[in-house]
């Protein structure tokens, strides 16, 4: 009996540490509520693009601190792209199933100390773990924050909540270069890191009093482990395959190797969700056009926007410039995409559709990756191509988002966020990737190669976007886990179950 007792106010004891907990009282009271809850989201939504854009500047420090190549150096980024990737997917569903409050804040917690971590690493083996910990910390908020704000903003104005997060995205993008410029130029590359921390601690705070509890929540069932090894295996697979190519220290068999270990493994990870009782990643989502095209857009806007972040920086400095320079020239990417994000609203015509404005936006992200192949790799020339190149993809982030998050269902809202965080996580890393195969294999013009790369890639964006809005799963219900995934998708038509589904998967505001 006393052994019961014991582990009874044990439990109850550590019961903070897995259960949400509301907001006070006063903040669900205010009519400005929602905005709190959207800005607390902006919070980790700049730390995550601020830590992002800082890391590329520090490229050069490190190869020199280290004695490592490129190829080698880049892998700080790619480690940390790599687990974000693999981890999104399990951590929006988890977060569905057991609260989006609760794994968002153990993100910031995780996140905040890895960084600090990190600062710390004294060898480059050491810092790349750390940002395998310091990215399982951002999959956690990151599969949270687009579900957290579509599922708190009042009808209308999920899309002015989606541009406020990636305005929020964009300045930390815009601070990024030249913070990180003048870091590794004074007080050195550790501090790259170590600004994080300050920042994290007070999204904490801020996270635990202004957002919401999960009102709706979607059992997962037993976990699909051999899913998330899968995935994990095939974005590996790829990413490691174009790092070998780049110049890896690693026998040249090892790239077809692993390109076949990826390809095996993504076909291997769709047989697996066609099967599983409750899948990793409910793959009817994807039979909805809104989806499945707008989450490849996505992939394509954030590859254009990162590929620049390590072409700029790493043909600037290789001609004698500095990293201050060379981040001040990048911050107009950045900045561009913060001016359009914010105020494209203010500007264009209010009927204008979202299909529309991705459009629009992709193509003006064209015209600019063209002209910066065109113009020299050289201050101040690359300046208005990465200005222009911001505004098409501060246009088409938002409404591209917007037309992907409206079709999916609310109480799986997490995993839709989690996908839409995972094509911009996969995104980055081919940037990173890619350039940094194009740079290595271009010899003396890689720059060009590496501009011509990215130009391929925005015409992909231009041909996917504005995906249709197409068929809309209303609800996904709880035993919809145990149905074949590629059941065929039904628009209700019935006013008595659109109102029955709002009723049962729509989030109260609290």
């Amino acid at each position: 009996m006393t052994v019961r007792t014991t582990g009874r106010v044990e439990v109850q004891t550590l019961g903070f540490l897995y259960r949400e907990r509301a907001r006070p009282a006063w903040v669900r009271r205010q009519a400005c509520a929602w905005r709190l809850a959207v800005a607390t989201v902006c919070l980790g939504a700049f730390m995550g693009q601020l830590d992002a854009s800082i890391v590329t500047l520090a490229y050069g420090s490190l190869r020199e601190d280290f004695g490592a190549s490129l190829a080698a150096v880049e892998w700080v980024s790619l480690a940390y792209l790599l687990t974000l990737v693999a981890l999104l997917i399990p951590a929006g569903r988890l977060s569905d199933a057991h609260g989006r409050k609760l794994f968002y804040l153990y993100g910031f917690l995780l996140f905040t100390a890895a960084s600090a971590a990190c600062g710390l690493a004294g060898s480059l083996a050491l810092l790349v773990g750390c940002r395998v910990a310091q990215a399982a910390g951002a999959a956690l908020m990151q599969a949270n924050s687009v579900a957290l704000v579509t599922t708190t903003a009042p009808r209308g104005k999920a899309r002015a909540g989606l541009g406020a997060q990636a305005a929020a995205q964009a300045l930390g993008l815009a601070l990024g270069p030249t913070v990180g410029g003048a870091l590794v130029s004074t007080v050195g590359w550790r501090w790259v890191f170590g600004i994080n921390v300050p920042i994290g601690l007070a999204a904490l705070v801020a996270g635990h009093y202004l957002l919401p509890r999960t009102r709706a929540r979607t059992p997962v069932g037993d976990f699909d482990w051999p899913g998330l090894v899968l995935l994990a295996a095939a974005t590996s697979g790829l990413l490691l395959a174009l790092s070998t190519a780049s110049g890896l220290d690693v026998p040249g068999w090892a790239v077809a190797v692993l390109a076949v270990v990826a390809v095996a493994a993504a076909c291997g990870f769709v047989v697996r969700q066609r099967r599983a009782a409750s899948p990793l990643l409910d793959l009817r989502l994807l039979r909805v056009r809104a989806v499945s095209t707008g989450l490849f857009g996505a992939l394509c806007g954030y590859l254009t926007l990162f590929g620049p972040l390590v072409l700029v920086p790493v043909a600037l400095t290789r001609d004698g410039t500095s990293e201050l320079t060379a981040g001040f020239v990048l911050t107009a990417l950045p900045v561009g995409f913060a001016l359009a994000a914010t105020g494209a609203d203010k500007v264009l015509p209010s009927g204008l559709s979202d299909r529309t404005r991705c459009l629009s936006g992709a193509l003006l992200a064209t015209g600019a990756l063209a002209a910066l192949a065109v113009l020299p790799m050289a201050v101040p020339w690359p300046v208005l191509p990465l200005m222009a190149l911001g505004l098409g993809l501060g246009l088409f982030t938002p409404a591209n988002n917007a037309l992907i998050m409206g079709a999916v269902p609310a109480n799986v809202s997490g995993t839709g966020g989690g996908l839409v965080n995972m094509a911009r996580g996969l995104g980055t890393a081919l940037g990173v990737a890619l350039v940094g195969l194009a740079l290595f294999l271009g010899g003396p013009h890689g720059d060009r190669w590496a501009a011509l790369t990215l130009l391929a890639v925005s015409l992909l964006m231009a041909a996917a976007a504005g995906p249709r809005e197409g068929r809309r799963i209303r609800c996904l219900h709880g035993r919809a886990a145990a149905l074949h995934p590629w059941a065929p998708v039904q628009r209700i038509h019935d006013r008595r179950h659109d109102r029955r589904d709002r009723h049962e998967c729509h989030d109260r505001r609290r």
